[in-house]
């Protein structure tokens, strides 16, 4: 029999697309956070003039292909626009669909009054009501809903009855009985949008956080003494008093012997060299084990449990390398790439070498073996209380791979968050995005004008990157030293400092060295710190005069205070006419808080201009005086109107954070409060 190509079903006629958030066509899923709302539109129409009937669908993942699917009715927004809301109440992966039909019922019920209106007769219409009640009636008596299953047939039998058609008429549009009816529509014909869209749901610490890294092995009170885990927990009052949440360390496991980097990298160490300790592994142990010269397993615990009663998360550096001496090297040398003449292929980076280092061959027939093996590295970690990493250089490892393992962990811990260390290309951090890491590495660090501060931040905070791209601003890391930090000094510092902590909702900084301003680099035209901290121990003087630390309580308390500094979604950039100022909010989704942060990005000269508030996006009255307080200074200023000047000093003032609100004062008044 000739096959003529017909659909499975070719009587559903509702057509859904443009669902949004839809990311990738449905082949990623969009990012929330707990609490949030997630709005959903589609366009849904049909050919003809029916009514539709327009339903969003979700089900949490964790519940299995059993869970039954939760419904929720879509508004029509015009222009075959609909839309609807879920509640997004719990952690975890959620699946949503759109689901349409034609409402026989809804357009009998329409076409009903219309013709009543028109006093047509409706002998046949109500005919036409009593069948399709009685389609209702049977579907409530299946669904075990009798009760109103024999609302509905009596009602039908008395559309059907021989009483005065304009009695009949009135009982047919009853509106109690109406709505009893539309419980049990006729989906036999419905559409449902395909592919399953997704969202992930995570923790609040998700979109809101600020990362502190320090080395271990530099934690020591005692200058020639190598730091321990227990000299960690003695820094812990100095994280918690700058108002950190999660302390990330570098790798803290033993470090291979065989091409130990010496000092500023120098090729060749002495005996005495501690070495790079993201060259994982030797004879004590690989990705599991703890550098003797730090503790034990148990100290890692007191550790965890310790930064917990401050409210501090532990961080660890996950790096899936290994030094050529890692137990894996010779348990399982096909995981790693041999060159020609037989020896292990070093990871490199021309015209860099790192020579201390191999990489795993995400392309050995071993893969599945491998794959397993470094997923449970986060298990492992799991398992002693950390739930926040930083994956090291995760664009250097396949995608299939990072989709798998983070998918397998959130499924079973929920709450972990995957930081990606991926200074790279665009794409391929955003495919990371993509793929299942929490928050990513920006380009922060090389955006350093305004006009490269204003196009970077509103790309980062708009779709789509705002769907899937959750930025963690960093003004420095072990590995880079921008040469705005080292020629600019101290109030350079400042400047990037504020920015990251309130451009961003999550940022990190790289310490003691960011606070004390540790600016000399290697060399001329090098981001390599001079004695960096990779390749040797430090020694840091934490009570410094000049340490930024006040500064950063204060804005880390401000963030805290603040709701609107704990998000990314109400970014607005201000018109001020000086391009060494740059002005923006940050504004609570329901509008009641408003931050204002004005930054100085010159170093070396004071700088003043005039400052355009938009107030009516604001949501502000531009007739009505501003009530601002300073939360660096603690000072309060009234502004009479939108337009102020403002004026900034180098290293004095180089950034003012301002709480904003509608006064109802004078300037009398005012005055007298002051």
């Amino acid at each position: 029999m000739k096959d003529h190509g017909f659909p499975e079903e070719g009587r559903r006629r509702v057509v859904i697309e443009g669902i949004t958030p839809s990311l990738d066509g449905g082949r990623f899923p969009v990012k929330r956070i707990v609490g949030d709302a997630l709005g959903v539109e589609a366009d849904v129409f049909a050919d003809g003039h029916d009514e539709l009937s327009v339903r969003l669908r979700w089900r949490n993942d964790r519940g299995g292909e059993d869970l039954a699917w939760s419904e929720l009715p879509m508004e029509p927004l015009g222009n075959d626009r609909w839309r609807a809301q879920i509640q997004l109440d719990s952690v975890g992966r959620c699946r949503y669909s759109v689901v349409g039909w034609i409402d026989r019922f809804a357009s009998w019920a329409r076409d009903l009054q219309k013709r009543l209106d028109a006093r047509q007769d409706v002998a046949v219409d109500l005919l036409i009501g009593a069948e399709l009640i009685e389609g209702a009636a049977r579907r409530a008596a299946e669904s075990g809903a009798h009760d109103e299953s024999e609302r509905l047939q009596a009602w039908a039998a008395d559309l059907r009855g021989d009483g005065p058609a304009a009695v009949r008429s009135g009982r047919a549009l009853d509106a109690t009985l109406v709505a009893v009816a539309e419980r049990f529509p006729d989906r036999s014909l419905a559409t449902t949008s395909e592919p399953q869209l997704g969202v992930i749901v995570d923790r609040e610490k998700a979109r809101f956080s600020a990362w502190y890294e320090l080395f271990p092995r530099s934690a020591s009170p005692v200058a020639d003494r190598h730091g321990t885990l227990k000299d960690v927990i003695a820094r812990l009052p100095y994280v918690a008093e700058m108002g950190f949440d999660v302390l990330y360390l570098p790798p803290i496991h033993p470090i291979g012997r065989t091409f130990r980097k010496g000092p500023n990298n120098r090729v060749g160490a002495s005996a005495s060299d501690p070495g790079v300790p993201w060259a994982i592994g030797a004879d004590e142990g690989g990705h599991t084990a703890i550098h003797p010269d730090l503790g034990t397993l148990d100290d890692f615990d007191e550790l965890v449990r310790a930064a917990a009663e401050r409210g501090i998360e532990i961080a660890l550096d996950v790096a899936f390398q290994a030094s050529p001496d890692h137990p894996w090297v010779k348990e399982h040398p096909e995981w790693f790439r041999r060159r020609p003449d037989g020896t292990i292929q070093y990871a490199e980076n021309p015209p860099k070498k790192y020579q201390d280092i191999v990489p795993f061959d995400f392309e050995t027939p071993a893969w599945r073996e491998l794959w397993t093996a470094l997923e449970g590295v986060f298990r492992f970690w799991i398992d002693h209380g950390v739930l926040a990493f930083r994956v090291d250089n995760p664009h250097t490892k396949a995608f299939p791979f990072w989709e798998w393992a983070i998918g397998n962990i959130t499924r079973d811990h929920p709450d972990a968050i995957f930081l990606a260390e991926a200074f790279t290309r665009p794409r391929v951090m955003q495919r990371l995005a993509k793929v299942g890491f929490t928050q990513s590495y920006t380009y922060f660090t090389w955006r350093n004008s305004k006009a490269e501060l204003i196009e970077y931040f509103t790309e980062l905070t708009t779709d789509p990157l705002v769907q899937f791209f959750r930025p963690n601003a960093w003004p420095n890391t072990p590995d880079i030293l921008h040469e705005s930090l080292q020629l600019g000094g101290l109030p350079m510092f400042q400047a990037r400092f504020v920015l990251a902590a309130t451009l961003s909702a999550d940022y990190g900084i790289y310490g003691p060295a960011f606070e004390l301003g540790e600016g000399a680099p290697l060399e001329h035209g090098s981001e390599e710190y001079l004695d960096s901290e990779k390749y040797q121990q430090r020694s840091w003087d934490l009570d410094a005069p000049h340490s930024l630390r006040p500064l950063i309580a204060a804005v880390n308390r401000t963030r805290r205070t603040h709701l609107a500094l704990q998000r990314n979604d109400g970014l607005r950039f201000h018109r001020i006419d000086n391009d060494q100022l740059i002005a923006y909010t940050k504004q609570s989704p329901d509008g009641s808080d408003i931050v204002l942060a004005v930054v100085l990005l010159d170093p070396q000269r004071a700088q003043s201009g005039t400052l355009e508030l938009d107030v009516a996006a604001l949501g502000l009255d531009p007739s009505r005086p501003l009530e601002l307080r300073d939360e660096l200074t603690g000072a309060t200023e009234l502004w009479p109107g939108p337009r102020h000047d403002i004026s900034l000093v180098p290293g004095t003032r180089q950034a003012c954070l301002y709480a904003v609100r509608q006064s109802t004062r004078t300037e009398q008044q005012f005055e007298t409060y002051r």
